[in-house]
């Protein structure tokens, strides 16, 4: 079915091990109106276990998301309360296996709602996968890490020079573990036709500067641009998992059916 003049996402995406892990341990989730990339954590088996639950609950939203009657408030309080649901199940699925206690996973979800002419984008965002926008040349990041070393940041108690290197720049000070403790906060954007956004696991920001990700997001062709990406990761030594999704605003994009990635394929 054509999605001719109703904007939608047009995405290319990919998953992959990097060169050091053993397995995949992210997951992700791309539909015409709602992506998603999780990065599990606990164990090679729960981290893959985490990021699939967080993705495939999420899941539950798109048949709601496909209703034309679905008015913004209903869409954003569906999206955040989704976070509560995949906590909950990351929680009773641990509860159920001894060999899964202390999973966990991030999750960076960017949901496209509203009527035609009016469309925005909502991102609910857990851990420190991030979101970033491109609109003309201009790269800006939605999301804010959930990180001991982001707080550190944030009160200019270390530099950004001094970030690359710190020893607890991945430490998460929020992550979907099942124990019900989440500040969950849904941002929203104005979303216009052309706006590219990036949703992506630390393998990739981790890695890869700003401007080396600005400079692959501004490839035309979205599966060249995911390949630059994933090409400069490795060059790097992708020392983790690597998922990148890379969609633009698009009126004339065909409609997706949902598709997973990664661990939850």
């Amino acid at each position: 079915m054509s999605g001719e003049n109703s904007l939608s996402y047009a995405v290319s995406a990919r998953s992959v091990v990097g060169l050091i892990r053993a397995g995949n341990e992210d997951s992700a989730l791309v539909h015409s109106n709602l992506l998603a990339v999780a990065d599990g954590m606990g164990g090679h088996a729960g981290g893959e276990v985490a990021s699939a639950l967080a993705v495939k609950t999420l899941a539950n939203l798109t048949p709601v998301l496909d209703s034309t009657s679905l008015d913004p408030d209903s869409a954003e309080d569906l999206l955040l309360n989704s976070l509560h649901d995949i906590d909950n199940e990351i929680g009773r699925v641990a509860h159920d296996n001894i060999d899964l206690t202390g999973m966990g996973t991030t999750l960076s979800a960017l949901m496209l709602y509203g009527a035609d002419g009016e469309k925005s984008v909502a991102l609910l965002h857990i851990g420190d996968s991030r979101c970033y926008r491109l609109r003309s040349n201009d790269l800006l990041q939605l999301s804010h890490d959930h990180t001991v070393l982001q707080e550190l940041l944030d009160q200019g108690v270390v530099t950004a020079e001094e970030a690359l290197e710190h020893p607890q720049r991945s430490l998460l000070t929020q992550a979907l573990m099942g124990e019900g403790s989440l500040a969950p906060v849904l941002m929203v954007y104005e979303v216009n036709p052309k706006d590219r956004f990036l949703l992506c696991s630390d393998g990739l920001s981790g890695v890869l500067s700003e401007k080396e990700i600005k400079a692959g997001m501004k490839i035309n062709n979205r599966d060249e641009a995911v390949a630059y990406l994933i090409d400069a990761v490795y060059a790097a030594g992708a020392p983790d998992n690597v998922t990148i999704v890379i969609a633009d605003a698009d009126e004339g994009a065909t409609r997706m059916p949902i598709t997973f990635l990664g661990a939850a394929r």
